[in-house]
């Protein structure tokens, strides 16, 4: 098969990224590292509070990760906002909605959820729910996928950001030991330059997943040599089995 492929994946190692990449790592005898560029932190009460978001005016959020929930529902707290029974949550996956029963009471709650796509999330709205006034919880960034597609409809939607990224020290990190990185957000690409000041690409292809951090890494002159998702490359598992048979 050639040599060992070595690629570096800008998460931390869960245990379901270890479950999801065992088997191309046993069929094509591949490296698969693990490091996260960037953690994710709550703001603040304060640092909330500068955005002039009140979140009882909302009737519906949308949420894409688990982190954002927890954020969301600690500063709900802290600022004193009782969340009605009635608000709806729109979720990115199942998963993420799954997440919600650590904070309310699952079954008594208008919980809808999409794909893991934000068209299939807009859709989970559907025509029935279009009237209501959507906060968009956000993690790094207000430009985000989810809120571009909103963007795109005539729905009442506002985004808000409750979590913040904090860059990770990689800088002992040899990137160029590695063929391939693989990368998800534009927190990454920041984390990227702030521990690598003069970074330049050489041999390093470039894998990702979404628009967001495709456009960050252009906006630095960077090549990007697999993007998911895609129809041909529907996950970043993919995308990597790609570049590793290619």
């Amino acid at each position: 098969m050639g040599q060992q492929k070595k690629i570096l994946i800008s998460q931390a190692q869960t245990a379901v990224s270890s479950t999801t990449y065992a088997p191309l790592v046993e069929k094509t005898g591949a490296q698969i590292d693990f490091v996260p560029f960037f953690y994710n932190e709550p703001l603040s009460s304060r640092e909330f509070r500068s955005q002039r978001i009140n979140i009882a005016d909302y009737t519906a959020i949308v949420f894409s990760s688990r982190t954002v929930i927890d954020a969301f529902f600690k500063l709900a707290e802290e600022l004193r906002v009782k969340i009605p029974e009635t608000m709806k949550y729109f979720c990115s996956t199942e998963r993420v909605a799954l997440y919600l029963q650590k904070h309310i009471v699952y079954r008594k709650r208008k919980i809808f959820f999409g794909t893991s796509t934000p068209d299939s999330l807009i859709a989970s709205i559907g025509p029935r729910h279009t009237g209501e006034k959507f906060l968009i919880a956000t993690s790094g960034s207000l430009n985000t996928d989810i809120t571009r597609a909103f963007e795109k409809t005539n729905m009442d939607a506002t985004a808000a950001m409750f979590v913040k990224p904090v860059s990770a020290d990689i800088k002992s990190v040899d990137l160029h030991s590695y063929d391939a990185l693989v990368l998800y957000t534009s927190s990454d690409v920041v984390s990227l330059y702030e521990n690598f000041p003069d970074f330049e690409q050489g041999n390093l292809q470039l894998i990702t997943f979404g628009r967001s951090v495709v456009k960050a890494l252009e906006e630095k002159g960077l090549n990007v040599a697999l993007s998911a998702p895609s129809p041909e490359i529907p996950s970043v598992v993919k995308a990597v089995e790609m570049f590793i048979n290619k």
